[in-house]
């Protein structure tokens, strides 16, 4: 049995994040990013492929891993989206934005409401078996929810990261390397650079809050623009602890952007953070998330008060790369005064507003005009990402690895962490578009122009829902917070058990007759509903 892999996004860049997973039976989908720095950019696949598809899987919320969910139901996907509950409820706020940002034309209202309905939950370490594939979700410690992927098909085994953090945070742990096994690891490469290591967290924070107290104390504006999830909230969160502790002086935060909305989620889904934070909600009164030292920015009127107004304060907003969002109006307003401070937390691209502002550049093309940067601007990385000696760690941690994809970065970083590994593995950077059949390591056909063909016929297939099952395991006890739930109840899994013996090989397609042995089309919806369960998004995060 053989695992092929093809490169449809995220090589050579980051962005657009999508690899091709196929088997001898099976056809599934690893995350589906969009690239938003400039035109919006999709991953490379065809049509056919897209209509074959088994399953999509999505590491976590953010944009460039799942942007381009809605694209494919628009060209013709109708299966099933597999996500942790918290990146459910993330991608609804996350995808709604996009739409209202970049009004993408292909995608359609009923190809929002199909993907609506076409989200299925996975929790961490419980596999999926899609057709000759074990899939399984694991803690990825980058964002709340956040996982990285195994697949197996037969003896071959595939990790892929996503976007991974072995490091603690404010809010997580850091990624669960327990009993890790793989052929191949397909890894990213944020900060794969040579220089790339990251502060320890205290010494991070130490200096960004000097840095803050600096600004209030000459009566200037902290702009911190921030990533709307995760990011933000752990800013938020590190602010809120300096203010009631006294280290930084009591001055307004003002919070912009999404960021407000995803605390929310943040706090509907506690139970997979730190167990610091969870203990300090269930022992005592105080809430992070939601301190009153935070003010919601509701209104625009409100946005040009804060901007004229002479107080002191500091304001989280959104967008981190300064592509967009609300930070595009404090920064033209608030740009021209030498008292004010922009502290950059994540990763700026090259040639980007932020990059060159970092650089030294005293003016800049922003958003259809000449800016002219007076205020200081200064980084204090907040990173969710492994940094260097994190990303040459993981290898070590997976037992049985023997090949390395690199994806997911810069090229002159991917080419230093090659450097890096391929002293004790063979190590790839992939092209997009590039095809690899796992343990083999010869390129094959691009799959753009060349699909990838499954072993049968793909009209012979059995339907998606007979296909996909859940491997049983045994629940663990969490604290008595709001409790996600299961993807599939026992009674669902014998009910479904029952109904594959009796349904037909192949897949009924609508507006066709029914064939001898099929159910009615009334009883067929109504297991789809009761398969479906609450696993679509809530009518209050509704993109319609």
């Amino acid at each position: 049995m053989t695992i092929r892999l093809s490169f449809l996004g995220g090589a050579e860049e980051v962005g657009r994040s999508a690899i091709l997973v196929s088997s001898d039976r099976a056809k599934i989908l690893l995350d589906a990013g969009i690239k938003i720095e400039g035109p919006d950019q999709y991953p490379v696949i065809t049509e056919k492929d897209v209509k074959e598809l088994d399953g999509v899987f999505i590491t976590h919320a953010h944009l460039d891993h799942s942007g381009f969910i809605p694209h494919l139901f628009a060209r013709g996907y109708r299966g099933k989206v597999y996500v942790t509950k918290t990146t459910m409820e993330l991608l609804a706020v996350q995808i709604a934005d996009y739409m209202r940002l970049s009004e993408p034309k292909e995608i359609t209202k009923e190809a929002l409401a199909l993907m609506q309905k076409s989200f299925s939950i996975i929790e961490f370490r419980q596999p999926l078996q899609v057709r000759d594939m074990k899939v399984e979700f694991l803690d990825a410690g980058h964002i709340v929810g956040s996982a990285f992927i195994t697949v197996q098909a037969g003896d071959k085994k595939l990790l892929y990261t996503g976007d991974i953090n072995l490091a603690k945070s404010k809010l997580l742990d850091g990624a669960d390397l327990k009993d890790l096994r793989a052929d191949a690891l397909i890894t990213e490469s944020t900060y794969g650079g040579d220089d790339d290591v990251h502060l320890q967290e205290k010494e991070m924070v130490k200096g960004m809050v000097k840095s803050i107290k600096e600004t209030i104390l000459r009566g200037g504006k902290v702009i911190i623009p921030s990533f709307g999830v995760e990011r933000g909230q752990e800013v938020l969160l590190y602010l809120d602890d300096f203010m009631n502790s006294g280290t930084l002086p009591k001055v307004p935060i003002y919070v912009d952007g999404v960021i407000g909305k995803v605390m929310r989620i943040f706090r509907h889904n506690v139970i997979y953070c730190r167990k610091e934070i969870q203990s300090k909600i269930l022992m005592s009164d105080y809430d992070p998330f939601k301190s009153d030292n935070f003010i919601f920015v509701e209104s625009k009127v409100q946005r040009k008060k804060i901007i004229d107004g002479d107080e002191s304060c500091v304001i989280v907003t959104t967008a981190g790369m300064l592509t967009g969002g609300p930070v595009v109006g404090y920064l033209k307003g608030l740009a021209g005064n030498s008292a004010n401070k922009l502290i950059l937390v994540g990763w700026q691209p090259e040639g980007s507003s932020g990059r060159k502002l970092l650089e030294g550049q005293k003016e800049i093309d922003f958003h259809g005009s000449k800016l002219k940067v007076n205020l200081e601007v200064e980084m204090h990385k907040m990173s969710g990402h492994a940094d260097r000696n994190q990303l040459e760690l993981l290898p070590k941690k997976i037992q049985g690895l023997k090949e390395i994809f690199i994806v997911h970065g810069e090229k002159k970083k991917q080419e230093a962490l090659k450097r890096a590994l391929e002293k004790s593995y063979k190590v790839v950077i992939p092209k997009i578009g590039e095809s690899f059949v796992l343990g083999s390591g010869s390129q094959q056909p691009q799959p753009s122009q060349q699909s990838v063909q499954p072993s049968q016929p793909h009209q012979q297939r059995q339907p998606r829902q007979q296909q996909v099952q859940q491997q049983p395991q045994k629940q663990q006890r969490r604290p008595q917070l709001q409790q996600p739930q299961q993807h599939q109840q026992p009674q669902r899994q014998a009910q479904a058990q029952a109904q594959q013996k009796q349904q037909p090989q192949s897949s009924p397609q609508p507006g066709k007759e029914q064939k001898p042995g099929q159910q009615p089309p009334q009883q067929r919806r109504r297991h789809r509903r009761q398969r479906r369960g609450s696993h679509g998004l809530s009518q209050s995060h509704s993109l319609l």
